[in-house]
């Protein structure tokens, strides 16, 4: 049987650019006193983006954290207050040139739900129309597109690490194929 926890204390340890880190003294049900270190995310958003062939569109940029450039699904931050489909469409057009006239819900992850309250929300934007990337400063990416299936077994296979990706590949190939 699970345990609620209650708050006694919340510390903030780390006020940073995208994340906050606090450090909470819990009590649990049978009355022990535990420490939780959570950090506070606004939240993201990732894109399955298909063209009228179902080939989906990926961004490929180097991840400071890994060392090495992953493919992964256009993607963004949240703003606080920010809806999430705002944040989808904005993204889009900054990381692939494109706007979508189709832009539809595939759910909403957590991705690390031991210390983290951030939430990714999905979805499969269709009927594409290009223009020019509008890439932040400092953001450097390359795009690539590849057949939705192959798509999905790379996600299926591991060939795309990152878990947004892997999801958001997965829920849109069998959304149109399931």
């Amino acid at each position: 049987m699970y345990s609620i926890e209650k708050t006694i204390a919340s510390k903030q340890v780390y006020d940073g650019i995208v994340v906050k880190l606090y450090s909470d003294d819990v009590e649990l049900d049978n009355g022990y006193k535990a420490v939780r270190e959570v950090i506070h995310h606004p939240g993201g958003v990732c894109v399955a983006a298909l063209d009228e062939q179902e080939n989906i569109f990926f961004v490929q940029q180097y991840r400071y954290p890994f060392g090495e450039v992953l493919t992964e699904v256009p993607a963004g931050k949240l703003e606080y207050g920010e809806q999430p489909e705002t944040c989808g469409r904005r993204e889009l057009l900054e990381e692939i040139g494109a706007t979508a006239q189709s832009f539809e819900e595939l759910g909403c992850l957590y991705p690390t739900v031991a210390y983290d309250t951030e939430k990714i929300y999905m979805y499969l934007a269709r009927q594409l129309t290009f223009s020019k990337q509008n890439l932040d400063e400092g953001e450097f990416l390359d795009v690539k597109k590849m057949p939705l299936k192959q798509a999905y077994e790379l996600a299926l296979s591991g060939g795309l690490p990152d878990a947004k990706t892997q999801l958001a590949v997965i829920k849109a190939y069998l959304k149109l194929h399931g």
